[in-house]
């Protein structure tokens, strides 16, 4: 899927090569990254927890092995092969039905190649407030490149395998408690000379101002690599923010002058790798000029406290008040994608998810006909 590199950051370059490299080599003194350890008693390992919540985000190394990697790029080939011929259409390239078109849920989401869709606008709730420096594409790319694909469970059974994944849910269980619930699921599509960036924000609408708002109230993403991510086209991330409120992003770029911000670090990974980051922590990423793709599985979880009975923030879907009925619906892809796995690798030991105890999921026709539109349950906090 590499493409030689066909466009520079313009006036940028220089200044953002320099960035790039000194960011890379702060990444990588944080002490955050290693695979999934856990102690003789079978607990996510303490010095795992205790660096995730020191610096906002941990990098899990070797999570997914080759033969997943490869199960996940042919479904993500077939996901682009399938993308409408241009925004609005209603078949693809090849004349079938397209992705998405029959859907009622938000799933496509497009925007012209290297810009910044988000930046500077009353999108999302407002919550990125500045618009990050936009290269110029390159004179042959198209008018628009879908860069987000939500409710992406529905499109891929590869994907349903990663988001039952054992460890990553015992980690999960080990963040949020073991009464965790989902948050919603996507595929980062930074495609090379085209990739769009995403302005630094803080995730979470609904819980800065409460009395119990601590530095995991708005939950975490994980975010696993098919081809790896580099400084160039990852997300980076201001280590430490997520403990600090609600900050101030316009003021934190005009001190730095620019889009560039100083405390920030990228997120680096080989593929197969998984990162989790907090939603609090203050993160982005800039337009991918580089000659790489990123494709990035993202799936979250929150707290169950932190949704049950709470109004949802109406960014991803209609906002609503989420009681229990609602989160044991949402809650049942974690069912599915547990027996997913069980049936693809079955000498795993299977996650067990205490809400769950007592009930029968299992993965089959019936089941995937019945995730069309799943999305509209996310649990947007």
């Amino acid at each position: 899927m590499n493409k030689p590199i066909t466009v520079d950051y313009g006036s940028e370059e220089a200044a953002m090569r320099a960035y790039l490299q000194e960011g890379e080599n702060r990444a990588y003194s944080l002490g955050n990254r290693g695979p999934i350890r856990f102690t003789e008693n079978g607990a996510v390992h303490p010095d795992i927890l205790d660096a995730y919540w020191r610096c906002g985000f941990y990098v899990f190394e070797g999570v997914l092995g080759q033969e997943e990697l490869a199960g996940i790029e042919a479904d993500i080939q077939n996901v682009l092969d399938r993308l409408p011929a241009k925004k609005g259409a209603a078949l693809d390239a090849k004349g079938r039905p397209a992705l998405g078109a029959d859907m009622t849920a938000p799933s496509l989401f497009w925007a012209r190649p290297l810009s910044d869709p988000f930046g500077g606008t009353s999108l999302a709730g407002g919550r990125h407030p500045v618009k990050m420096f936009e290269p110029t594409a390159a004179s042959d790319a198209p008018k628009e490149v879908v860069y987000l694909i939500l409710g992406s469970l529905q499109f891929s059974d590869a994907a349903l395998r990663v988001y039952g994944h054992p460890q990553l849910l015992a980690v999960a269980a080990a963040v949020n408690g073991k009464d965790f619930v989902p948050f919603n699921e996507a595929l980062f599509i930074k495609e090379p000379g085209r990739g769009a960036s995403v302005a630094w924000h803080q995730d979470g609408l609904t819980h800065w101002d409460s009395p119990d708002w601590d530095q995991g109230s708005h939950g975490f993403n994980f975010m696993g690599q098919l081809y790896g991510c580099t400084p160039a086209n990852g997300v980076w991330v201001v280590p430490g923010s997520h403990k600090s409120g609600k900050v101030d992003i316009r003021a934190m770029v005009a001190q730095a002058g620019s889009d560039r911000l100083s405390d920030a670090v990228p997120i680096i990974c080989k593929p197969g790798d998984v990162a989790i980051t907090n939603r609090q922590a203050v993160h982005g990423s800039f337009a991918n000029t580089s000659k790489d793709w990123r494709v990035t599985l993202n799936f979250g979880f929150h707290r169950r406290r932190s949704v049950l009975g709470i109004m949802g923030g109406g960014v991803h879907n209609a906002a609503a008040v989420y009681d229990a009925d609602r989160i044991h619906d949402r809650a049942r892809v974690i069912g599915y994608a547990i027996d997913a796995r069980r049936q693809r690798f079955p000498d795993e030991t299977p996650y067990v998810y205490g809400p769950q105890e007592g009930e029968k999921y299992r993965w089959d026709a019936d089941a995937k006909a019945g995730m069309k539109d799943y999305n509209l349950l996310d649990l947007s906090i």
